[in-house]
């Protein structure tokens, strides 16, 4: 290969685009499958999420190629005013007899591709309901290879009210006249190995600082295991393979993610824990505009006791879809989801034609039609009168529009049925899979 070529890249360096590529000047490129290798390394730098498209071009002269990337770039800098529910999604925070006033406002700015190296600044200024103040600092890859990245953090987080109990298999809030119930501090530096945009591992360590109200204490002692103060610190490694064809909703590829944290207390009196999770899921093209996908994740946590802030499981950052409203708790899950997607339409990128920059002038809409299946289950020895949920199978299906549009992001809108034989409808702002 005679030379490799960018355009476009205004902003972003040129050596984060050579990382990401599997070849270099002066390698010999086969001609058998080098449509597909290049088609394999255009989509590396798309999912980047840099990018509004790339295109590759090939140029053969005297038996000598040229190869030529050409990028769209994004706009990077995002100042977005927080206007959000203080709860864990839409249903539990619509159950709330005090919704109106459980919202929180401020500032969150981030700005992609800081230096025009992909690297991230974060930042929360959070009012309102709950107040959190956090910065946030990741570069994923430093040096010509950009094998070796860094990642640093700060937040500070104060709640008026907080979720002490599981009752019926629902969360029970205490809001106090006065004061903060739960206050929260912690620090996280770590070092990333990645080989591509593909391929990462992460090394973090934390210190963690957390402390409740007397009241809440007494409300439920084991919340903290009888304390009203904690600190600990938390050692993660993780691992992610990401060879699905896009990010933001895949159609194509596979994922796969890995993590063990080991959790160690200052605190006297409170025992270790051991953090094991994993995800695995499959994307595959049935023909014409169809298309499945499936994913399987699970956890396990060892320790000899465990407080109720740590004793979680479904319902929380994962969920079996349609059982929105409630919780479970326990040490151990497994959670399997399916669903068949159909294309719709594909409305191509629809131009803003008053707008003459072509960061923002240009929005993709793509709508396609999803049935599902989830299940899930959860191990633990906290089933009994008060909640039902542990330790029984949780499975419902349903059927869903998902429409995916600017700068990666998906909506979607579902109308689900549980096992318990409830069903409604949920808005979500991620792909479920």
């Amino acid at each position: 290969m005679a030379s490799l070529l960018f355009v476009g890249n205004d902003v972003t360096k040129e050596q984060v685009l050579r990382a990401e590529l599997d070849f270099r000047e002066g390698d010999t490129l086969s001609a058998d499958g080098l449509s597909r290798r290049l088609e394999a390394n255009r989509r590396r730098l798309f999912n980047l999420q840099l990018f509004h498209q790339v295109l590759v071009q090939l140029v053969c002269r005297d038996g000598d190629l040229t190869v030529l990337f050409s990028v769209q770039e994004r706009w990077y800098t995002f100042p977005v005013p927080i206007f959000s529910l203080a709860d864990r999604n839409l249903r539990a925070w619509a159950d709330r007899p005090d919704k109106w006033r459980r919202v929180d406002y401020g500032l969150h700015i981030t700005r992609h591709n800081f230096r025009g190296r992909n690297e991230e600044l974060l930042g929360n200024l959070q009012l309102g309901f709950n107040r959190k103040y956090e910065l946030f600092y990741e570069a994923p890859g430093y040096g010509p290879r950009r094998r070796i990245g860094v990642g640093a953090g700060l937040s500070f987080y104060r709640a008026r009210a907080l979720d002490y109990a599981t009752l019926q298999d629902r969360l029970v809030t205490f809001r106090p006249i006065n004061g903060d119930p739960i206050s929260r501090t912690y620090a996280t530096v770590g070092l990333r190995w990645r080989r591509t945009v593909q391929a990462l591992a992460a090394f973090d360590i934390s210190f963690h600082q957390e402390q409740i109200s007397d009241s809440v204490n007494l409300l439920n002692p084991d919340y903290f295991l009888g304390r009203t103060r904690r600190q600990f610190l938390d050692a993660g490694l993780s691992a992610v393979l990401n060879q699905r064809n896009t990010f933001a909703y895949p159609l194509t590829g596979r994922y796969a993610r890995a993590s063990i944290i080991y959790r160690h207390f200052l605190t006297p009196g409170a025992p270790p824990q051991l953090l094991v999770r994993g995800r695995y899921a499959r994307y595959v093209a049935l023909g014409g505009p169809f298309y499945y996908s499936a994913a399987a994740q699970g956890q396990m946590r060892f320790s000899r006791r465990l407080s109720y802030a740590d004793n979680r499981a479904l319902g929380y950052e994962s969920l079996v879809r349609g059982y929105d409203p409630y919780v479970v708790d326990g040490r151990h899950y497994a959670l399997l989801k399916q669903g068949v997607s159909y294309r719709l339409f594909d409305a191509g990128r629809l131009q803003l034609q008053p707008l003459d920059n072509p960061k923002i002038n240009t929005i993709p809409l793509v709508l396609y039609l999803n049935t599902f299946a989830d299940a899930g289950y959860v191990g633990a020895n906290t089933r009994g009168l008060a909640n039902e949920l542990p330790g029984r199978l949780l499975a419902a299906a349903g059927v869903g529009l998902h429409l995916v549009t600017y700068y990666d992001r998906v909506f979607t809108l579902e109308y689900t049925r549980t096992l318990r034989g409830q069903g409604g409808f949920f808005f979500r702002s991620e792909f479920p899979i």
